[in-house]
């Protein structure tokens, strides 16, 4: 662990910067505003792009506008902030057993995987704990001037996996709450329809999915939440050197993926009677992480993967955090505690730019 110190002074983003890549200086970048945030792709083109910018190659998919009408409708099924997704039918149907399509499937299924890859600091089943520490008066726990603490076994639930879809079984009540777990996913996933081009990046509001061709580097700035503009560290990615996709499968890790995720308590934050709240609930209580730590980046072999292990490092505190992240074995991690000490994984330090 290396220590160094940054200075606090006000909120900003969690955001990454992203530079061009080094070689070739060739980038294609498109954005929208998508679910809740900025959603963008970045490609170095493999293959010819007309004067709009559009692909024209032989592949469709891999136009980066493209991607992003796909990327579009997966946040359509999976958010919560329409009653017409597919989450928020879910979460409305008082059945215990409610059949989904594959895509909320798949993103419910990696949920799981992430509860166990975090030790069950992530919780897909916390949605009226969320929206008590947003203040909403959507929960009779928040009308009665309490946060929801629920039973881990009010929490349980399964996933029977079909052949289109997925049964999900939960106790009566049991809402979920993608957000992160969405994000990571669909950066992930939009990716694999980037493989044409010489190297690519999704951009799913911070939660980033990374491809590096050979000889490609690409660095990225991890921004400073209390002065906008400025970076806490700069990586330097580059294909990793004699890695295969059996070397580490619990975090998806090949020689050319990598993911970057950024999670804190300086955005989705709200003023309480009695203090603040933020959007990291601790699933051992019910309500927002106490921890001294405001943020953690977390590099890993995918977006999910980053953006579980960020949340969690934040919910379980510093010392807590770098023991997850050394059994992940992630290949890096910035910790921002609240008295401004960045602690820095040993395994970043390859990466720093």
């Amino acid at each position: 662990m290396i220590d160094a110190i940054a200075r606090p002074d006000r909120a900003a983003s969690q955001t990454a910067r992203i530079s061009a890549p080094s070689e070739p200086p060739a980038m294609v970048s498109l954005a929208r505003s998508l679910m809740g945030g900025q959603v963008a792709v970045h490609v170095v083109p493999g293959d010819a792009f007309d004067a709009h910018g559009h692909f024209a190659g032989p592949h469709a998919a891999a136009d980066p506008d493209a991607v992003l009408d796909r990327i579009a409708r997966w946040a359509d099924r999976l958010t919560r902030f329409t009653a017409t997704s597919e989450l928020s039918r879910l979460n409305a149907n008082a059945r215990v057993e409610v059949a989904v399509g594959p895509t909320l499937a798949a993103v419910l299924d990696w949920g799981r995987e992430a509860e166990v890859l975090t030790d069950g600091i992530v919780d897909v089943g916390l949605l009226d704990e969320r929206i008590a520490a947003e203040g909403r008066p959507e929960t009779a726990a928040h009308r009665a001037g309490s946060t929801p603490s629920r039973s881990l076994a009010s929490r349980r639930w399964s996933l029977d996996r079909r052949a289109r879809g997925a049964v999900v079984r939960r106790p009566a009540g049991l809402r979920f709450d993608l957000d992160g777990i969405a994000k990571g996913w669909i950066a992930d996933r939009a990716l694999t329809s980037l493989d044409g081009h010489a190297a690519a990046v999704v951009d799913a509001d911070g939660d980033i999915a990374i491809r590096l061709g050979r000889g490609v580097e690409w660095t990225f700035g991890v921004a400073d939440p209390h002065h906008t503009g400025h970076d806490l560290v700069e990586l330097r990615l580059r294909r990793r050197e004699g890695v295969t996709d059996r070397d580490e499968p619990s975090s998806r890790r090949a020689a050319d993926r990598f993911g970057l995720a950024t999670s804190g308590t300086s955005v989705h934050r709200w003023d309480r009677a009695g203090g603040h709240a933020h959007h990291l609930i601790d699933p051992r209580t019910g309500r927002s992480a106490v921890t001294d730590l405001v943020q953690a980046t977390v590099l890993a072999g995918s977006a999910r993967v980053a953006e579980a292990l960020a949340k969690a490092a934040v919910i379980v505190g510093s010392e807590a955090a770098f023991a997850l992240l050394d059994r992940a074995g992630v290949d890096g991690a910035i910790l921002l505690t609240d008295r401004g000490r960045l602690l820095i994984h040993p395994a970043t330090l390859r990466w720093l730019a």
